[in-house]
């Protein structure tokens, strides 16, 4: 199965949030299900960047409906999700990159600790 590395808090905002844009710099063809990883790194100020977006762009009211940083799980797969497209624009709020994969269907799964990379990647003996 597939997987891709997403830097913490915006992996816990694909599985458990509204988060249905996940910024990149290129496109893919790839579409369909694949595993979120949460990559090993976080640091406070990348925590407090995430969040004061979310608040700006009124996507969350309270900054406490986003875990702590020292309550994220890190380095490894949290769960799944569609991508159904890659695209220049979109209107959604979550939008903001130079391209965007359009995500669907966000389904949580228990924490297996794995080693990210660059790109989409194998994961072996997990199921979506």
């Amino acid at each position: 199965m597939k997987a891709l590395s997403i830097r913490q808090p915006w992996a816990w905002l694909i599985i458990h949030g509204s988060k249905d844009v996940e910024n990149r710099s290129w496109h893919t063809k790839y579409r369909g299900r694949f595993l979120v990883h949460a990559s090993a790194g976080c640091t406070r100020k990348q925590w407090a960047e995430a969040v004061s977006f979310a608040l700006e762009a009124g996507l969350i009211k309270h900054p406490a409906e986003i875990p702590p940083i020292n309550e994220l799980l890190l380095g490894g797969i949290v769960g799944s999700v569609e991508l159904v497209d890659s695209v220049d624009h979109s209107e959604s709020p979550w939008y903001m990159g130079q391209k965007g994969f359009l995500l669907r269907y966000p389904k949580p799964l228990a924490f297996t600790p794995y080693k990210g990379r660059l790109g989409f990647f194998d994961v072996q003996g997990v199921t979506p």
